[in-house]
């Protein structure tokens, strides 16, 4: 008959493992083994760990870069085109100044001549020799057979709404033969002609071309007109050189 030693148990053959591994556990060198062991993996862990959120913050640090790159790309094309957009504003403005200064200005010499012209119809018998325009100064030379005639060119000017100011007239008087007389022969048999008593003038004013508007002028116009109308009648003589002429 065959025996079987049924106290040699599984649960005595699982004892004895625990037991050979707790001596084995029990060991230093194997506790040191073993703290190394777990040491090390859960180094090795957070070394991972590390790597791999280092990694995720270099690639968001990454995509926020990219992002203020193009956010900064495109704030420099607004930049260039608020910087095209001033320019062209500026060079509007520079046109609308030079419009408003071709304006004020009025052509030059012309817009002077207008503003004398519409002045001298006003006072028969005036005659303008030379108009000399510098820059904002203005020099009328002339003459007129009566001085009274001279004071009501001047306060024409005056009262011009600021179109010319800061007048300094200058008269003398002079004679001259008058070349439409009839010629008289003296005691002598000689011929000779008449003379006329004339008032030579020079009047030195300034002049604001930006003033130089057609309702200024109508209204010195109408202001001076009345006076104008009883002015003296012109001369029997006209002096061969009086002209008008206007310089720069």
């Amino acid at each position: 008959m065959i025996k079987i030693n049924l106290l040699n148990s599984v649960t005595e053959r699982q004892t004895g493992t625990i037991v050979a591994v707790d001596r084995k556990i029990s060991s230093a060198g194997s506790r040191l083994t073993l703290t190394t062991i777990v040491v090390t993996l859960l180094l090795g862990t957070v070394i991972a760990w590390d790597v791999i959120s280092t990694e995720m913050a270099k690639t968001e640090a990454v995509r926020q870069l990219d992002e203020q790159k193009r956010i900064a790309a495109d704030l420099e094309v607004v930049m260039n085109e608020q910087k095209e957009l001033e320019e062209k504003i500026a060079s509007i403005d520079g046109r609308i100044d030079a419009i408003k200064k071709l304006r004020s200005t009025q052509a030059g010499p012309s817009a002077v001549l207008e503003a004398m012209r519409e002045r001298i119809q006003m006072v028969p018998g005036l005659y303008i020799e030379s108009i000399e325009q510098s820059g904002d100064s203005l020099v009328v030379k002339g003459n007129s057979p009566d001085e009274a005639q001279v004071t009501q060119f001047g306060r024409s000017l005056e009262f011009s709404n600021g179109l010319f100011s800061n007048l300094n007239i200058e008269t003398v008087r002079a004679e001259i033969t008058d070349q439409n007389a009839v010629v008289k022969v003296n005691e002598k048999g000689e011929k000779e002609l008449p003379k006329v008593e004339i008032v030579n003038f020079t009047i030195k004013c300034a002049y604001t071309a930006s003033k130089a508007v057609n309702g200024d002028a109508n209204a010195t116009t109408a202001s001076v007109q009345g006076p104008a109308a009883n002015a003296a009648n012109p001369p029997a003589v006209s002096p061969a050189s009086a002209t008008q002429v206007a310089k720069n």
